[in-house]
């Protein structure tokens, strides 16, 4: 990841390869007028109408020693009365991309005293530099060719004052812990199935939790055959590899207050098993890992970040492959706590692997349980690549994980839960079945996660389109995207106990 850091030093005398600038469409005439006495080739530019204010235009200006700085970057944020923090992550993205096309390794922003649109100076800081760190993210270690990866090294932020220092430091701390977890996730999501597989992904959870400061238990396969988690152990019947159960634990607080549990699939690659999936793009089901990676990655930011909440992950993992030993479609499995599902597709394997966690999970008496999975193409269809289906049975949860989604743009869209679709799930020889066919796939597999979830507040976060990205955009790359990192992280960050109200 880029080096991000505060200096206490003022924008025109930084030593960096460019510094980039933002501006509004309504503040570009008196804003240009004032910048144009410290750089003054921003006079010509305005006056050839290369620097326009619109959103995400970026214009290159050479300072001819006006300033330290070689170069400026002028970066338009659009009109102020459509100004949001992702336009503004969108805006920095361009700024840092253009940056690292023209192999510059440090950028340098300085904080706007006043930042537009009703922003907050920290809000606005907040969004810039997300943008541009997670922008600078490549998935590269398997590539031996000499290359020049052609990113930003270290990205710097100015502040002239020891008051504005104090000030804006929590903010750079913040956002610098953030994009690690989520370079971390993304790092997980893209690594190849012969590196990370159920037990090395129980190594790559214990090391960092060392370095981040939460604990990593790992149950072996025997553990959990005597704990009887019959849904980790069914989808496991095909592989080699043998299944692990990872507990997190993250005490922040007092021990007697009950923890947040948060719930990750880890299917380490997906084949379908005996119901065997296409050919075509299979390699993208190395990433059906990624709710884990970002329950575990959720889990190094907030130990990171000393906050003052206990936080549990709860992550089952294991391949899911067809073999002689696989399990078959009319099998019947018997899960933690106790229910039956008659299997009926082997490919819809991430809630029998949920179902066990989620049951589980209520040995924490917790607080409220959120799990997060890559699990049905069904929320794809419905939703594409832009937002994530959200279910659960407590509305304050729900909502607060609404204004999380907005704030972070990982948006969220609630589904129902109506009992009509649990008749889909009915079964003549177990409790329910674990598909209920091609018609709202999203929501029966909800609703199978539903019979396991203790009495507990619960949401369900379906992921499938927005972990696994089909092309890269502004800030987010090809493939693993970290999605979900930055949403718990925000929803977490200013926790309160939820109010008691009925489960739906």
């Amino acid at each position: 990841m880029p080096s991000l850091e505060l200096r206490r030093k003022d924008w025109r005398a930084i030593e960096a390869d460019a510094v980039a600038l933002f501006v509004t469409q309504e503040q570009l005439p008196q804003w240009g007028r004032e910048l144009a006495e410290h750089v003054p080739s921003v006079q010509a530019a305005l006056e050839s109408g290369d620097i326009t204010g619109k959103h995400k235009s970026v214009t290159l200006l050479y300072t001819a020693h006006a300033i330290r700085a070689p170069r400026v970057f002028i970066a338009g944020l659009g009109s102020e009365s459509s100004l949001t923090l992702e336009a503004v992550r969108r805006a920095a993205a361009a700024v840092a991309k253009r940056a690292a096309a023209l192999k510059l390794r440090h950028l340098a922003f300085p904080i706007p005293s006043a930042a537009p649109g009703g922003l907050s100076p920290e809000d606005f800081l907040y969004a810039a530099l997300e943008g541009s760190v997670l922008s600078q993210y490549r998935f590269s270690k398997y590539i031996t060719r000499e290359q020049d990866t052609g990113l930003v090294e270290r990205f710097t932020v100015c502040t002239p004052t020891p008051a504005e220092q104090r000030r804006f430091h929590p903010v750079v701390e913040y956002t610098r812990t953030v994009c690690e977890g989520v370079f971390w996730t993304r790092d997980i999501a893209n690594a190849p199935p012969n590196e990370i597989y159920p037990e090395t992904l129980a190594e790559a959870a214990r090391q960092l939790g060392t370095q981040a400061g939460f604990s990593v238990r790992v149950l072996n396969k025997a553990q959990i055959e005597r704990l009887g988690m019959g849904g980790l152990l069914g989808v496991n019947r095909g592989s080699a590899r043998p299944p692990v159960f990872l507990i997190l634990e993250y005490w922040g607080t007092r021990r007697s207050q009950p923890p947040v549990v948060l719930v990750g699939k880890g299917v380490t690659f997906d084949t379908g098993g005996i119901s065997l999936k296409p050919a075509a793009n299979m390699s993208e089901m190395k990433a059906d890992l990624h709710g884990a990676a970002s329950v575990i990655g959720t889990l190094a930011v907030v130990a990171r970040l000393k906050l003052p909440i206990n936080l549990v992950g709860l992550v089952p993992a294991t391949e899911n492959m067809p073999s002689g030993s696989a399990m078959v479609p009319g099998d019947i499995l018997r899960f933690l706590n106790g229910k039956t599902a008659e299997i009926d597709n082997t490919d819809a394997e991430g809630r029998l692997i949920l179902a066990d966690a989620l049951a589980y999970a209520e040995r924490y008496n917790p607080q409220a349980v959120i799990d997060l999975a890559t699990l049905t193409g069904a929320c794809v269809v419905a939703l594409g690549h832009v937002v994530s289906g959200l279910f659960g049975n407590h509305r304050e949860l729900l909502e607060r994980l609404k204004r999380a989604g907005e704030r972070t743009y990982e948006r969220v869209w609630e589904l129902p839960l109506y009992d009509e679709y649990a008749e889909l799930l009915k079964s003549d020889v177990a409790d329910l079945k674990n598909s209920g066919g091609r018609t709202a796939g999203a929501i029966t597999a909800a609703i199978f996660l539903k019979h396991f979830i203790g009495n507990y507040p619960w949401a369900h976060l379906d992921i499938a389109g927005t972990a696994i990205a089909p092309q890269e955009t502004d800030y987010m790359p090809k493939g693993g995207t970290g999605v979900g990192v930055r949403l718990l992280t925000e929803l977490l960050r200013t926790w309160e106990p939820l109010p008691t109200e009925s489960s739906s």
